[in-house]
């Protein structure tokens, strides 16, 4: 996960944390409800922290159904000492959040998403080759490539656009991230090789490979999300 993109979200799940332990807290000592202002608190933080899990997890996670039957709470305003648990249940959603966050189990999460997203092109490449149709498995597979590089490029604060902001193809993303220190010069070579094949199938030049070498570019990029973004 990007640095700055990981020290904002931290920054934002600590404050959330912060806010809902004090409301909880207030809540649990209050002899009658408390007044508008923590309502505003509360109704913040819930909106907040489920914007926040929409982005970080979707709208099936156990995070946003746990939300969601806080926000169902009868009464869900009203805070005081015996009516305070759906406060402190918030409280412990918020803190799930941190933990994932501070601990790198999300970062881990989605790289764990990628990998099946990867694999399920790779075996639909793997599919259209078999099926004889290697130049549409070659323009997936240098589409693989790329999205790889990119992604491996973001992992290690290595630059995936221009100065105004246009996305770095396979060639100048493979040459940056060798120059990172990412993987060797054979593996850069071999990137260059594939790169080539892409563009060759996405120009129409079908006639410059065969079928046996899509299925080596095949293999290469498989070996290569193993080896590199796990």
């Amino acid at each position: 996960m990007n640095a700055k993109l990981n020290d904002a979200l931290r920054l934002e799940i600590d404050e959330l944390v912060t806010i809902a332990e004090r409301l909880s807290r207030d809540a649990a000592r209050a002899d009658s409800n408390l007044g508008p202002e923590r309502i505003e608190e509360l109704s913040a933080i819930a909106s907040r922290g489920g914007q926040l899990i929409l982005r970080l997890y979707g709208s099936q996670s156990q995070y946003q159904k746990n939300l969601q039957k806080v926000l169902d709470t009868k009464y869900f305003t009203i805070m005081h000492s015996n009516y305070f648990g759906h406060v402190s249940e918030l409280v412990g959603i918020l803190k799930g959040i941190q933990h994932d966050i501070k601990s790198g189990m999300l970062s881990d999460f989605r790289r764990l998403l990628q990998a099946e997203i990867f694999a399920d092109f790779l075996e639909m490449a793997e599919y259209l080759l078999n099926e004889g149709y290697k130049d549409a498995a070659a323009v997936l597979l240098g589409a693989v490539l790329e999205d790889s590089l990119r992604k491996l490029a973001v992992g290690r604060g290595v630059p995936t656009a221009t100065a105004n902001g246009k996305p770095l193809t396979i060639d100048p993303l493979n040459i940056a991230l060798a120059k990172n220190g990412a993987y060797n010069p054979l593996v850069q070579k071999q990137i260059t090789t594939w790169a080539n094949l892409r563009n060759d199938a996405a120009h129409g030049h079908f006639s410059n490979y065969d079928a046996d070498q899509v299925k080596q570019m095949l293999l290469f990029v498989q070996k290569f999300c193993l080896d590199y973004l796990q």
